[in-house]
């Protein structure tokens, strides 16, 4: 190859990828430099401390479904450290202006009992019949991927994509479940049609076994997951990571060389790039006009987190579990979703007080990033009093904004 043996692995982006990548080179002794071109590593992972409240303004947890952070945070030493989600753990959906709970003993909105789902609100007569005849529905004879929406829909009915699978699986990502891969998002389901002929059946035959955690499928850690982040970035040597260098491009075809904002020029035995597609698309447009057009293609959705803290004595609700969901059908809300922080997670607010998270833009609304941060407040304080009995307005409020940070 011609390559100096000496060369480092580089790493472009400080998200948690990028974060993770540096850590299993650093655990195997392979040098590496890591360049994040902001001032912080974490990417969309960001906790703040702030009077008492401990606030997550990207991600607020790890599915246990999904167990490799499970298992990264075990490797950190932050195993023990790991907390549930508070019960009853229900969470609602918003239907005719009114929130109903989804149905007890269901994963993703997937009944693994008939019982809750024969008097469940949330859908129609027929609709629940439509959702129990999954138990007979052909399994899919196609190889093919295909969308979430086509999933439930072949699956489960029309009803169940617009209360379930649309605010549920869609809003975990912003985006719209008619383009979203069930396959890279939610393999456990194509594998329980595959595997057992029903995803019902699947989920019913786990929840009678041990595998069905009685504390929940979500996990976080007491100072948020900020703290996986700040364990990952500790774990590795000072000298690697380069914050505050923005890559440019890279040049090759062997050795690589990176290059940076700042006019230096880096020979890399190998490169991995964490950085979003249309980012990456910019960096690999010298090497490879096909990897630079497929990155370009792939579109990414904006969304701003607001936060928004209330005196308890203020909000009617009971605040019973762990927050809701907004069908795009419902359409005089603005928010996608409202978690009920303070009910969800143990420690999250001082006592006496109440804190919120509110989501909006994404597919639904991507004009909404468009707006200042105190109309982003003005709206979700709004909808949020609508639906909870808010009198008053917030004690503290904060905004995050993530732009074309959901492919």
């Amino acid at each position: 190859m011609g390559m100096g043996s000496g060369d480092p692995v580089a790493i472009i982006g400080g998200g948690i990828t990028g974060l993770s990548a540096a850590y299993e080179l650093h655990k195997r002794g392979v040098p590496f430099l890591l360049f994040e071109g902001s001032d912080r590593v974490g990417g969309v992972i960001r906790t703040e401390s702030i009077d008492g409240f401990t606030i997550d303004g990207g991600p607020d947890s790890l599915l246990i479904q999904k167990p490799a952070a499970v298992e990264l945070c075990a490797e950190l030493g932050l195993g023990e450290r790991l907390v549930s989600t508070l019960p009853p753990r229900t969470a609602y959906v918003l239907k005719a202006g009114s929130l109903y709970p989804l149905p007890d003993a269901s994963v993703f909105g997937i009944p693994t009992r008939l019982g809750p789902l024969a008097t469940t609100q949330l859908l129609s007569a027929a609709g629940k019949i439509r959702m129990a005849m999954e138990l007979g529905t052909p399994v899919s004879v196609t190889d093919e991927d295909e969308s979430i929406g086509s999933f439930f829909r072949r699956r489960f009915g029309d009803e169940s994509v617009t209360y379930l699978a649309e605010p549920l699986l869609g809003g975990i990502h912003a985006g719209d479940v008619e383009c979203l891969s069930m396959r890279a998002l939610f393999p456990s389901l194509v594998r329980a049609e595959r595997e057992h002929g029903s995803v019902i059946r699947r989920f019913r035959s786990l929840s009678r076994s041990a595998q069905r955690p009685k504390d929940g499928l979500f996990r976080s850690l007491p100072g948020g997951i900020g703290e996986l982040a700040c364990a990952l970035s500790r774990a590795l040597e000072a000298s690697s990571l380069r914050t505050g260098q923005t890559v440019t491009r890279i040049s090759g075809p062997s050795p690589l060389s990176v290059h940076t904002a700042s006019g230096e020029t880096l020979r890399a035995k190998q490169v991995i790039v964490t950085t979003p597609a249309y980012v990456t698309a910019t960096l690999v447009s010298g090497l490879d006009s096909e990897l630079e057009s497929l990155c370009a293609s792939i579109p990414y959705t904006s969304t701003a987190t607001v936060v928004l803290s209330y005196p308890r004595q203020s909000v009617k609700h009971h605040l019973d579990g762990t927050g809701f969901v907004v069908p795009r059908v419902e359409s005089d809300i603005s928010l996608m979703a409202g978690s009920w922080v303070s009910s969800k997670w143990p420690g999250r607010a001082p006592r006496g007080q109440v804190l919120l998270r509110g989501f909006l833009g994404g597919i639904r609304n991507p004009r909404a990033l468009g707006q200042s941060d105190a109309d982003l407040v003005t709206t979700s304080h709004r909808d949020f009093s609508r639906l909870l009995g808010i009198s008053g307005d917030p004690v503290i409020t904060r905004v995050y904004r993530w732009l074309r940070l959901n492919p």
